[in-house]
Parts: structure tokens; sequence; C-alpha cells
């Protein structure tokens, strides 16, 4: 028999949230891994917050949201919240019921903007590390580290010479004049009579523009859209792109990220960072740890460093002129090490493909930095269903 397509048009539901979704839906563990880390981070989001006036988006809520939108690559906070009208499964997750309201985007983007900064999005990675399910996945002994190019969200139309300051001898037209000026020469007035406008005034946003044989640099140009972009390119044969660098540490047991770091982009920045993030990691240790990275990691300076901060530098070696000797390669560490570096990859390119940090639409390094931290944690938490239930 042929069933009806009639609407019911029930005003009321009976199920809960809770019971709509499946038990083996990886959110769950997700959700309960964030729930534990976000209490106990109570007392830090307590001292955020004053104890009058109106009552802002709660935090929790507010980072499991920010969370959703890594974890599904929602493009934009109107999106999400466009999302979290009808999806059951963002309410539930949230922590919202369905009949409670979504927030105003805009108030949502400020009241991200004002909690996720970068030590917000540090501790939250180091509360979800800390948690207990999560902690005996990790290593303490061996780590690798790399970094990779975050797009700035600025084309190359906006890499515009430097405003510099006016000449010595430009005169200012409506200053008197010098008093080495010949009097006999006649003193230009501003002319009284009104030039008419030219008709077309105003140019194209998107002007075709040939930059062929025109020398550009970082001391002599910077993006009128984020200054603190740089151009850089990372490898011989590729294009300079005004672009950040991502930084991240990685234990090599699981691959999890256990710090991660985002700096302007030079040809050091990778070896600075790199050293800044073993010692936030691990401040004071004195205990004996290996750090995988690749050949560009290979400097006498940088390789002196980790050793006076005992870590053995298992640092691919370069062709010419390398830091590492044999009192490295000949163990068999030194092996594994170069092996299981090359995991790092797949952080990033989740953090890209999924992530959205392929090209930020962020700008400053401030704000690039904090949501490159945060898509590290959320890319940890992608990974924790399958390795808790391994």
């Amino acid at each position: 028999m042929r069933g009806a397509d009639e609407t019911s048009g029930s005003l009321f539901s009976y199920v809960d949230l809770e019971a709509r979704i499946p038990d083996r839906h990886p959110l769950r563990k997700i959700r309960q891994v964030v729930n534990d880390a976000l209490a106990s981070l109570d007392a830090e989001f307590e001292g955020l917050y004053v104890d009058f006036g109106r009552p802002s988006i709660a935090p929790e809520r507010l980072i499991r949201a920010s969370l959703l939108q890594i974890l599904f690559s929602v493009r934009s906070e109107r999106q999400l919240m466009e999302q979290m009208q009808y999806n059951l499964l963002f309410r539930w997750f949230v922590g919202l019921g369905i009949d409670d309201p979504v927030w105003v985007p805009t108030v949502f983007t400020k009241n991200r903007d004002r909690l996720l900064t970068t030590e917000m999005s540090r501790k939250v990675m180091a509360a979800i590390l800390a948690h207990r399910e999560v902690a005996p996945l990790l290593s303490d002994d061996h780590f690798s580290v790399d970094g990779t190019l975050v797009k700035a969200w600025a084309s190359m139309k906006s890499f515009q010479p430097k405003a510099e300051a006016s000449p010595p001898d430009d005169e200012d037209p409506g200053a008197p004049p010098t008093p080495d000026a010949d009097p006999a020469d006649p003193i230009e007035h501003a002319q009284t009579k009104t030039e008419p406008m030219p008709s077309n005034t105003r140019q194209s946003r998107n002007a075709e523009v040939d930059f062929r044989g025109e020398k550009r640099s970082n001391a002599t140009h910077a993006s009128t859209t984020d200054p603190e972009a740089r151009l850089y390119k990372k490898s011989a044969g590729t294009g300079a792109a005004l672009c950040f660098i991502g930084h991240a540490l990685m234990e090599n047991r699981s691959g999890l990220i256990v710090q991660g770091d985002l700096t302007q982009a030079d040809g050091h920045a990778e070896r600075r960072a790199a050293l800044d993030m073993i010692h936030r990691h691990s401040p004071g240790s004195t205990r004996q740890i290996t750090l995988g990275a690749d050949k560009g990691y290979d400097a006498a300076g940088f390789v002196a460093d980790l050793r006076q901060a005992c870590v053995t530098p298992h640092v691919a070696q370069k062709e010419r002129y390398s830091a590492i000797d044999g009192r490295t390669t000949r163990h068999d560490g030194y092996g594994l090490s170069i092996k299981h570096r090359k995991r790092i990859e797949e952080a990033f390119g989740w953090a890209k493909t999924v992530g959205g940090m392929a090209q930020t639409v962020y700008r400053g390094v401030e704000r690039v930095r904090s949501r490159f931290i945060f898509t590290m944690a959320a890319n940890n938490l992608a990974r924790l269903p399958r390795l808790l239930a391994a």
C-alpha cells in the first residue's frame, strides 16, 4: 500500500537531543574530552569575566562552537550560526537546547575574539593533552618539529611601496618662500577657479596590474591589507607569496601536536620557533630528549642550542657542511626519528584542507597565531576517537 505524502505539522517533540545522536558517533568521545578539559579551565574563565553586567556567551559554548567550525570546515561564523538553527548535532555538541535561540553572528565573533587569544588557545590545547585518557598516548622523550606556510588574507596587489617621508628639498606649497629665493620670482597663488571634476575618477578594485620588471621586497614594500604579512617562499622553484609561518611540535608516539606557534615569515623563523616551543613544553628540564627535523634545521647554531638544552638533534643531514656528525647518526634512534618526523605533515595537511588554514581569513600575527594553535588542538581532537578505540 502506498504511503501518504502528508506533512504532520507537529508542534512538539518528545525525543531528547541526546537520544538522537548515535552511540558510536565520533563526536561523543570528542565532546567528552572537550567538556572535561573545559571543566579544568573553569578558574581561568572565571578570571576573565566581571560579576556584574549583562551575561555574555558562555566561554564553554563559544569554544565548542569554534571547534565545530574547524572540524566541519564551516567557512564563516554567519554560516555556523545558520547551521546551528537547524542542525541538531551542532546544537547537541555546543550545549544548546532545541528551543534555545542562536547568537547573532557579529556578537559571536566579538566574544570569540576577546576569549580565544593566543594564551587561551594554548591553555585549551594543554588541557586536552592533560586529559586522563589522552595523557597516556603521549611520548615524553621523542619529538619532531616543522613549519608550514599560511597564506595571508592579502593579495599581491596590496603589496605597495612603503610611505616615505618627504625629501628635505620638497617645500610645502603653503609655506612662505625660503630666504634664498629670488624676490623677483612671482609667487604662485592658489587658483581660485574651480577645475571641473574628471568624468571617471573611480578606479576598478581589481584592475589589471603588470608586476614584470618591478623589484619588490619586504624592505621597501608592505601590504596595505595586512601590514604584518611578509613576502616569502620556502623552497626554490616556487613563487613568493604574502604569508606567515605556522610551527608545530609533535610527539612521535601517537603523532599529536603538543605545541604550536605562528610567526612572520623569514629564513630563521623556524629555528627560533623550534627552540621556543621546546623550552615552553619542558622548561628547565635536564632530561635528554630527541628532536627530529628536516634539512632546513641543519644549522650549526641551532644544533648547538639544542645540545645545550639537553636535546639530541635528530636533524636530517644536508649534503654539504652538515652540523650533524657520526655521534648522532650512528644510533638506531636517529633513523627512527627521521622516519617518524614526516608524520607532522599530516597535521599540516589536515589544518589546510579541513581546518581552513591554507589561507587564513584573519589579519595580524596575533589573531592568526591564536587560530593556528586552536586548529592544531582541533586536529588532535579529530584523531582521538580512533586512537582511544585502538
